[in-house]
C-alpha cells in the first residue's frame, strides 16, 4: 500500500509521529503536513499565496507545508507523490472530533479532501484522559488494522471514516462501535479585550465543550470509553426536506425537474 499521512496539529506533533511509524509496517508512507498547528482550519484551500514544500533530511517521503490539512493533501497527491496514493490517514489528533466538531477539523478536512479526489480515507483523533493524558499507540495500531481492512474491502465513493479512539484503549484491542454523528455542545464565548495601543480585539472561545449523550452516537461511545466508526459522506444533501422543499412553489419549479 502507497499510504499518505497528515494531520492538522502539525509535522512535528507526537501523534503523526506514532501515526507513521506503525503504517509502515503495512505499507510505503508518505507524510506531508503543515508546518505548524492547523487546528479548526476546517476544509479551506490557500488560493491567494503560493504554498511551499520543504523536505525533511531525515527522509525524501516526508513534506512540511505553509498551508492548510486541505492543502498538504492535494499538494501531495497533484504533486508530490510518484503516484495516488491507496489511502489516506489523517492525525492522530491531540483530543477528540465528535459529532459538530468535524465541520471545524483540520483533521477531518484533510481526509475529506483526500474523498474529494476519489481516495478512501480515515480520520484519527485520540481522546484524552481525564488527566488530559495522552497515548497514540493503541490509536495508531488500530488505524494501520482499519487500513487494511478498507484496503481488503473498499469504501463507497465519497465516504470516509471518522475515528476516535480512548487513550486508554490497549494496543491491539481492535473493539468498536459503529456510530452515527452526535452533537456537541459549544460555548459563546467571546472575549473582547483591548491591546496595547488600546485597540479592541476579539478571541473566540470555545474550550467547553460538551456532548449529547445519544444513543448509537460517536458521543456516547466516548463517554462509554470505547473506540468509535463513524462513517462520513461528501453528499451533504437533506433528502428527507427534499419533498418538504418541493412544495414551497418556488419560481421555476416544475413538479421536480
Amino acid at each position: 500500500m502507497l499510504i499518505l499521512v497528515s494531520n492538522d496539529d502539525g509535522f512535528f506533533t507526537e501523534g503523526i509521529k506514532v501515526l507513521a511509524k506503525r503504517l509502515r509496517d503495512i505499507g510505503d508512507v508518505w507524510v506531508v503536513a503543515p508546518d505548524r498547528e492547523q487546528s479548526a482550519s476546517g476544509h479551506s484551500l490557500t488560493l491567494h499565496r503560493p504554498l511551499r514544500a520543504k523536505s525533511t533530511k531525515k527522509r525524501e517521503n516526508e513534506f512540511m507545508v505553509d498551508g492548510t490539512p486541505t492543502d498538504c493533501v492535494n499538494l501531495a497527491v497533484n504533486k508530490l507523490m510518484p503516484r495516488r496514493p491507496d489511502i489516506v490517514v489523517s492525525g492522530i489528533n491531540r483530543g477528540a472530533n465528535l459529532g459538530d466538531d468535524v465541520t471545524y477539523s483540520g483533521t477531518v478536512a484533510a481526509a475529506l479532501e483526500a474523498a474529494l479526489l476519489g481516495i478512501p480515507a480515515i480520520a484519527m483523533s485520540a481522546i484524552p484522559t481525564a488527566t488530559d493524558d495522552y497515548h497514540y499507540e493503541a490509536a495508531a495500531d488500530f488505524a494501520a488494522f482499519l487500513a487494511e481492512q478498507v484496503k481488503n474491502n473498499g469504501l463507497t465513493p465519497g465516504t470516509l471514516l471518522n475515528v476516535n479512539v480512548p487513550t486508554e484503549t490497549k494496543v491491539g484491542d481492535h473493539r468498536c462501535v459503529i456510530t452515527r454523528m452526535g452533537k456537541r455542545v459549544y460555548s459563546d464565548v467571546v472575549e473582547e479585550k483591548l491591546d496595547p495601543r488600546k485597540r479592541t480585539y476579539y478571541w473566540i472561545g470555545g474550550s467547553n465543550v460538551g456532548s449529547k449523550v445519544d444513543p448509537g452516537t460517536d458521543c456516547e461511545a466516548a463517554a462509554e470509553g470505547r473506540i468509535s466508526v463513524t462513517p462520513i459522506q461528501l453528499d451533504m444533501t437533506n433528502y428527507n426536506f427534499l419533498p418538504k422543499l418541493a412544495k414551497w412553489g418556488l419560481p421555476g419549479f416544475e413538479g421536480g425537474r
